[in-house]
């Protein structure tokens, strides 16, 4: 009796712990009026001071980014599953969300939206098995194979593309409750809007003990099984939401930045690009997705920027591709060395240091 009662009491302790805060999981200090008016500066000035260029080719593919990079970290920043086919979840989003919209008429958008992340969630469970059993290198040769295999089954089966002979999806009308959001402006709130929820329940799922076992799991499943975190459970969940979110952003991508996709715009080359955007963001972090998305999205325009003028005669336009592609290499051997936590551990660094200035010996 006695060892049974302690072993309760160790076990309910543990589980106490888990819903304390942990530093792994702590966001980019931001004040909360700076964050009420950043927000207020996205819905209420930026749509309507933003060009169509900005707007179209910049801010919404950064905010779609963010959120693919926000489902990517679920899974690999807090749980600890690697996965490398982020682009299959997001391609399963696109063409679900795509056929419901096109076979059921009379679904709002945003119903379709959110089914087509229901599917991709499901699909998530099921190339999440495998993580019962494997992990590390295995898994992602795991979530490698439903990269390709999703490639190929878009590909193959028409049905999936409406008999289309190229395989290629277009966007249904971006239309509201009688609202139209097909101008560069609306797609941008819709997208904004969408994002901004979903990152708002991401937030408020880490700080919870789900996210507190997600955490157990990536640092030590042994322990959290013996704490009494069903692994099975957990890592399945962390599959379905990272997988939904996934599924959302590639509905998001096909239907508010590009307006029409194929099975070959979520290859591989996209999972590890949104891999890139974790990193260099920071695993582990919510607003690390946002800093890692800004950095992909704008560092090109920045370097053609220079190319055109300090560079002038260096760099010609064929060669900017692959000095983008040394830099970013460069940069996720520094991060992975030097800041595994990315440029939201940075930007916490000078918060700090801000916070204690004047620096004293």
């Amino acid at each position: 009796m006695t060892m049974t009662h302690t072993s309760s009491v160790a076990r309910a302790t543990s589980l106490a712990q888990l819903s304390q805060p942990d530093p792994a999981t702590t966001a980019v200090p931001w004040p909360r009026w700076g964050l009420i008016a950043l927000l207020l500066l996205a819905f209420g000035v930026v749509p309507w001071v933003g060009n169509d260029y900005w707007l179209s080719a910049i801010l919404v593919p950064l905010l779609v980014f963010s959120l693919a990079a926000l489902g990517l970290n679920i899974l690999t920043g807090y749980t600890g599953q690697l996965s490398v086919g982020s682009a299959a979840f997001m391609a399963i989003g696109a063409f679900a969300s795509y056929n419901f919209a096109l076979r059921v008429p009379e679904l709002p958008l945003l119903v379709s939206i959110t089914l087509g992340g229901v599917i991709s969630a499901s699909a998530g469970v099921v190339f999440g098995l495998p993580s019962l059993r494997i992990k590390g290198f295995y898994l992602i040769a795991s979530t490698l194979t439903a990269q390709f295999f999703v490639q190929w089954l878009f590909v193959k089966v028409s049905w999936f593309s409406n008999d289309s002979a190229s395989g290629v999806i277009s966007a249904p009308k971006l239309n509201i409750a009688g609202v139209s959001f097909d101008s560069p402006a609306g797609r941008y709130v819709l997208t904004l809007s969408i994002v901004v929820v979903l990152t708002w329940l991401a937030h408020n799922l880490v700080k919870s003990q789900t996210g507190r076992q997600w955490v157990a799991v990536r640092d030590m499943d042994t322990a959290a099984e013996a704490m009494g975190i069903s692994i099975l459970h957990t890592k399945l969940q962390a599959f379905a939401i990272s997988s939904f979110y996934l599924g959302v952003a590639g509905a998001l991508w096909a239907f508010a930045y590009l307006g029409t996709v194929e099975p070959h715009g979520f290859d591989l080359n996209r999972s590890f690009q949104i891999l890139f955007i974790a990193i260099i963001g920071g695993l582990g972090s919510i607003a690390g997705n946002f800093l890692g998305a800004a950095f992909i999205v704008l560092f090109p325009v920045l370097l053609s920027q220079v190319a055109g003028g300090a560079l002038a005669g260096i760099v010609d336009e064929g060669n900017l591709e692959n000095l983008q592609k040394i830099i970013f290499g460069s940069l996720i051997i520094f991060f992975l060395i030097k800041e595994p936590e990315g440029l939201a551990r940075l930007l916490r660094s000078l918060h700090e240091r801000c916070r204690s200035w004047p620096l004293r010996d």
